[in-house]
């Protein structure tokens, strides 16, 4: 059961639990314990599963670490430290594994010179990176403590060796949980440790985790469920204290829609220098990677003489090498400034930074604070933290996240479940562990909370792949790779290389590849291949300053026509943004709905400001942005919300579009925009462009498309499979396969010591969909490949959500006719032709758009005043 715990222990009551030397180290080293220290020693010395959720910097891994260090300075006292592992630290980072090895050794050190004697006990790193030599060091003297990953656990727990020095694992510590807990990296740890403990029997878990909610769902996550199903007891300590909070969102020019390029490019690097400035260290967050290399060499290039050697570009497509220099540099105090993407988000230790600055929205609160969580490393230091918004949509979430974070209203993470890929993984795993019965490897696996409701029907569809009952398969090479002995019950492994085959193929990252363009045969360039996924035949993109329309793709070419002159339909940036979280998003609603309310009661602009600064906590300029926006969309057509759904019909230089305004969140408006423009497609026999954002979508056709048709059929739909239908031959589909397939062992790639190139395991991939599709719509890695596409990249569940709330009427869908788009639909529009116009163009284009948009409101409320002084008995 999961409780929490809301009295702190007092500072003597832990003092009383440690060895003498543990605690003049720390009364040496600190003057008190932090918050997440008062609630959390005690309980991890009394072996209670903990949940530790606190701010990056106040104390998270001490706290973890104190009560173990203490019963290991005991044990090795009393002479009766052996050599075996009693803790293990897992870390989804290698660098914040390397931190805390680092930072296990100084305190034994220190200890052991207060005490004049060394205690002897051994810490060690164990990741991908642990040469042959210091793994075999391993074996010869144990380490006490080992600092891992989880890719490196599972392959312990199939080496014999190192395995039986696992036995009697005391502790486990999982940090950054949140971080693991959201994809499938933190499934298949999930699996590990519950192997673990088959091995080690019941051992104290401690999760490490920065702000996330709900903490009752990570806490079940860390423990699982016992055998009948129960829930394991967690204590969670949510030592969310409060540190001071210095937030603000900041506007370069007042109006973000009628400014030149060059004056916003201008103000916002002038902004950005000064902050700088005033601050010792400063790190911007920029979303992706392009922008991070955009923003130092403009910095560089604009102020040559306060940046030169200072200021460092960090994202994932540089090189580990260059990544290792920046992170030491920073935590030298070499640096001024650091900007990245996402890649500084996790605690690694970073030294002094004094301000952090996130241009453009982190899309969710709980990522906000994270970044924000940066600055301010040290227990008492404050917070503090800049949004800098470009435009109106960023505008409103950063003011949203803004108002969350101090309100401490943190959006939900999500956990996957059943995923089966990384179950065939694991159940490969285990059986080359040892030979055991069925049952007892589905309670090990149902013992896990990812796979709690994991149906007999799949666990067995798995272990049918796994044991090659489908010769279709094993005509294209995919053996079996263990046995089942339905008799006895019994499963064991298969072939004398499994253990090699299972070590070189383990995890859950797949390999990543650009794709090759090609018209015919001739090569025209490269995209990342995320962006290929969001890629449908005839949809509009830009390479290399020119358009071409997709057709298809085999392997690792995409097949294209040039398309001269024509607008695309998906930008070329689309691949590196984040998606809005959705109860963010449905915070954006709720004040939608509450503005909204304010102009319809003809409430002044004082009051409806008042109203804005106060909920928001906004200041004047940035208040005044908000105002305008919402005024400009509630003069020209309606303000959408969660229960009024706009959906403009635009015909819009030469082309029709249907807009529906549905601030739901990129993922889900992914499946309403795809359903519907399955069903049109049907209705109209044609092919319907789509464009979205978090904030609406666009379906696109050479002729009108009625809302009204479009959603009364959406409403006779099952949503889950019309949306299987309508993924069914996409490319999203035949990648994520590719995916599935290499975690669960389809496709090998690595193979007796080569590397299977991308295109190959790609083309692999493609002939085995289709294999797989001819023996069962429900084969388990299709059926995975399915799931992933539509709950873990799309949001089907929300998005089913808000159909039933059409269906019942609670929501209703409003169409609306316009010629020029809304305020609110004018970035959607102007970002379909981002790609072929310059940035500076792509402003005008807004602006364009806008002065028709203000002319139009004008010309109504002339109208409207002409109407209202006609005399009553001639209207």
């Amino acid at each position: 059961m999961v409780t929490y715990k809301t009295k702190p222990d007092t500072d003597e009551e832990i003092y009383d639990l440690l060895n003498p030397i543990t605690r003049d180290w720390f009364k040496k080293k600190f003057k008190n314990f932090s918050p997440p220290q008062t609630f959390a020693v005690k309980e991890i010395h009394n072996r209670n599963n903990i949940l530790v959720s606190a701010p990056t910097g106040s104390g998270k891994t001490l706290t973890a670490f104190l009560s173990i260090l203490n019963e290991l300075i005991n044990l090795s006292e009393k002479g009766e430290l052996e050599d075996k592992v009693y803790c293990i630290y897992i870390s989804p980072l290698k660098a914040l594994a390397n931190d805390v090895e680092k930072n296990l050794l100084e305190p034994l050190k220190e200890m052991a010179e207060m005490a004049e004697h060394k205690f002897g006990i051994r810490v060690a790193l164990r990741t991908g990176d642990t040469t042959a030599y210091e793994r075999t060091k391993m074996l010869t003297k144990a380490p006490h403590i080992i600092v891992t990953t989880p890719e490196s656990l599972a392959l312990m727990l199939v080496a014999p060796k190192f395995k039986a020095l696992l036995k009697d694992v005391k502790w486990t510590i999982i940090d950054e949980i949140h971080a693991l807990a959201s994809n499938k990296r933190g499934t298949h740890l999930a699996l590990s440790i519950e192997r673990l403990q088959n091995l080690a029997g019941v051992f104290t878990r401690i999760g490490l985790s920065a702000t996330v909610a709900p903490l009752d769902d990570v806490a079940k996550y860390l423990v699982g469920v016992n055998n009948d199903g129960k829930e394991r007891d967690c204590v969670i300590v949510n030592a969310q204290f409060d540190k001071k909070l210095d937030l603000k969102v900041l506007c370069p020019v007042d109006n973000l829609v009628d400014v030149t390029q060059d004056r916003l490019d201008k103000t916002t690097y002038r902004m950005l220098h000064e902050l700088i400035q005033e601050h010792k260290t400063t790190i911007i967050f920029t979303n992706t990677r392009a922008a991070t290399e955009r923003v130092v060499h403009n910095l560089k290039e604009r102020y040559p003489k306060d940046y030169t050697l200072n200021i460092e570009a960090h994202h994932s497509s540089l090189s580990k090498e260059s990544r290792l220099k920046t992170e030491d540099r920073l935590k030298n105090g070499e640096l001024k400034c650091v900007v990245c993407s996402t890649s500084l988000e996790l605690g690694i230790d970073i030294g002094y930074v004094d301000l952090v600055i996130l241009l453009g929205s982190p899309k969710s609160v709980s990522r906000g604070l994270q970044r924000i969580g940066r600055s301010g490393h040290k227990l008492h230091d404050s917070i503090k933290g800049r949004f800098l918004v470009l435009d109106r949509d960023d505008l409103l979430e950063d003011a949203l996240i803004l108002k969350n974070a101090i309100e401490k209203q943190i959006d939900n993470i999500y956990i996957p479940e059943n995923c089966l890929d990384v179950l065939a993984q694991h159940i490969y795993g285990m059986a080359i562990e040892q030979v055991d019965h069925i049952e007892n490897i589905y309670a090990t696996i149902k013992r896990c909370y990812s796979y709690r409701n994991l149906s007999k029907n799949d666990f067995l569809n798995v272990i049918k792949y796994l044991t090659g009952d489908y010769a279709e398969l094993e005509l294209r090479h995919v053996y079996a790779k263990i046995w089942h002995d339905t008799e006895t019950g019994n499963i064991g492994k298969r072939g004398k290389l499994a253990r090699v085959l299972y070590a070189t193929n383990i995890g859950t990252i797949p390999d990543e590849s650009h794709v090759i363009v090609k018209v015919g045969e001739q090569p025209i360039g490269k995209i990342d291949e995320d962006f290929l996924y969001r890629m449908r035949r005839g949809d509009i993109f830009v390479l290399g300053g020119n358009t071409y329309q997709y057709n298809f793709s085999r392997g690792m070419v995409a097949q294209v026509v040039a398309a001269p002159g024509k607008v695309p339909t998906i930008p070329s940036w689309f691949s590196d943004m984040l998606p809005l979280n959705y109860e963010l998003a449905m915070s954006i609603q709720k004040f939608r709905k509450l503005v909204g309310e304010l102009f319809s009661k003809y409430k002044s602009k004082d009051e409806i400001l008042e109203f804005i600064k106060k909920y928001l906590y906004v200041e004047g300029a940035t208040a005044n942005a908000i105002y305008n926006y919402f005024e400009e969309q509630f003069n020209y057509a309606e303000i959408p919300t969660a229960d009024r759904i706009i959906a403009e019909n635009l015909h819009f230089e030469g082309k029709h579009y249907l807009i529906f305004h549905s601030c739901f969140g990129r993922r889900v408006n992914d499946v309403l925009s795809r359903s519907l423009a399955y069903i049109y497609s049907k209705i109209y026999h044609t092919n319907i462009m789509v464009s979205i954002t978090d904030h609406n979508f666009y379906l696109q056709s050479t002729q009108k498309l009625s809302a009204a048709e479009g959603i009364e059929q959406l409403k006779k739909e099952n949503l889950q499979k019309l949306m299987e239908l309508a993924v069914d031959k996409t490319d999203i589909l035949k990648r994520r396969f590719r995916h599935c397939a290499g975690r669960s062992l389809m496709i090998l790639r690595t193979y007796k010591g080569y590397r299977k190139a991308v295109g190959r395991q790609q083309v692999s991939s493609q002939i085995l969909i289709n294999a797989a599709k001819r023996i069962s719509n429900d084969f388990p890695i299709l059926k995975e490949a399915r799931r992933e596409v539509l709950e873990d990249l799309m949001d089907v569940k929300n998005a089913d959500a808000i159909l039933q709330q059409i269906k019942t009427g609670k929501t209703y869908v409003k169409e609306i006719e316009t010629k020029i788009p809304s305020p609110f639909a004018l970035n959607l529009i102007a970002r379909g032709f981002s790609d072929i116009i310059k940035m500076e163009d792509r402003l005008e284009f807004i602006k364009r758009m806008h002065q028709m948009t203000l002319a139009k409101i004008g010309q109504k409320q002339h109208t409207a005043n002409q109407f209202a002084n006609i005399p009553r008995r001639t209207r």
